[in-house]
């Protein structure tokens, strides 16, 4: 592989001129600059990154922690990543848990399970002199993924750290559910139901705030027995609308495009036509909702702005690629950084006007 000492020599100059043009130091003429680069491109060079990374103490890398990239919400938050960092110079490696893979949805509560795919990864990632971190969950929860404070900044992306140094990009999950609930009540509706997630899931839990914060404002009794739990699946959408049908809703707020589905297969069993009889609005706005008959009306998760706004956080962190930071931490409150990032309220067919 070619040098910067033989690019220098095939140019006639210095190899700090050529060091100056590779890293944007305007020090070198306008010619001397096009000829160095025509040089680099002919002769195929390529920096050495591990010996930029041993001058500079910068490696200019982030790692991405994926708890499951199979997961629908982290493909577009790891793209929106990787967009963010690569316009500042940075190269993004993606490490994989693959926890859903692994164990479903059994992995939650199992510290032990966990660590064992973790850890391996953080020492890797330690290994390789990473500049930071950006830890994607696959759901909402509270997460310490580091067991001491790490050399590295970290930003947690899709959940809350615990930890003060680690700031986390969320979803607003209970402004949006607030905001759909009041379309629905501005359409006429009162009665509406509220099939869920699991009840010990925050996204759930959230979501069932801004939905009772929604009732409270407009004056409807919150009635409880119009809250039916799942888990997230089409299956529990189904039986969630045959367990509350009895108690006459007038509409069906569904926490998840997918238990939305299990509703309008319900619903398809009876005489009640969704979007004229009774009403069915989704969150999430996945591919699916707009495949429904009627189309859902659902709320779309903000995905890339989330990616967008976590790479941002941590490249300010790492003071935008700046050697004289040298990564230090800029977050010093005692409690975590919590930054919440609004839905939008996709309208479709699946709302009536009572």
């Amino acid at each position: 592989m070619i040098t910067q000492k033989e690019i220098a020599k095939i140019c006639n100059v210095s190899v700090a001129t050529v060091s100056n043009v590779i890293n944007g130091k305007a020090k070198a003429s306008e010619e001397t600059t096009k000829r160095i680069l025509e040089a680099i491109e002919a002769n195929g060079y390529r920096p050495n990154a591990v010996a930029r990374g041993l001058r500079t103490k910068r490696t200019n890398m982030i790692a991405v922690i994926a708890e499951d990239v199979a997961q629908f919400t982290s493909p577009p938050v790891i793209s929106s990543i990787m967009d963010a960092c690569e316009k500042k110079g940075y190269r993004v490696v993606v490490y994989n848990l693959r926890l859903y893979d692994r164990w479903s949805d059994t992995w939650y509560d199992h510290e032990n399970a966990y660590h064992s795919v973790l850890d391996p990864v953080l020492q890797n990632i330690r290994a390789s002199g990473a500049d930071g971190v950006i830890y994607l969950a696959g759901h909402a929860r509270n997460i310490r993924c580091y067991p001491e404070k790490p050399s590295v900044p970290v930003v947690m992306a899709y959940a809350f750290s615990v930890d003060p140094w680690i700031p986390s990009v969320v979803i607003d999950d209970e402004k949006s559910a607030f905001e759909m609930v009041k379309y629905l009540i501005g359409t006429g509706h009162r009665r509406i139901a509220f099939i869920g997630g699991r009840a010990d899931n925050l996204h759930t839990q959230h979501r069932l705030e801004g939905y009772q914060h929604a009732l409270f404002e407009t004056g409807i009794l919150y009635d409880p027995s119009l809250v039916y739990y799942g888990n997230w699946t089409r299956e529990s959408g189904y039986e969630g609308a045959k367990a509350l049908i009895t108690k006459e809703p007038d509409a069906f707020f569904s926490i998840s495009d997918r238990m939305a589905g299990g509703i309008y297969d319900y619903l398809a069993e009876t005489d009640l036509v969704i979007g004229r009889d009774i009403s069915v609005a989704g969150f999430d706005d996945e591919s699916i909702a707009a495949f429904f008959q009627p189309q859902l009306t659902t709320t779309a998760l903000p995905l890339s702005e989330i990616g967008e706004i976590a790479a941002e956080r941590l490249l300010e962190m790492l003071g935008s690629g700046s050697d004289e930071d040298e990564g230090e931490e800029t977050v010093s409150t005692s409690e975590p950084v919590v930054i919440k990032v609004p839905c939008t309220m996709v309208i479709r067919h699946s709302v009536n006007q009572v």
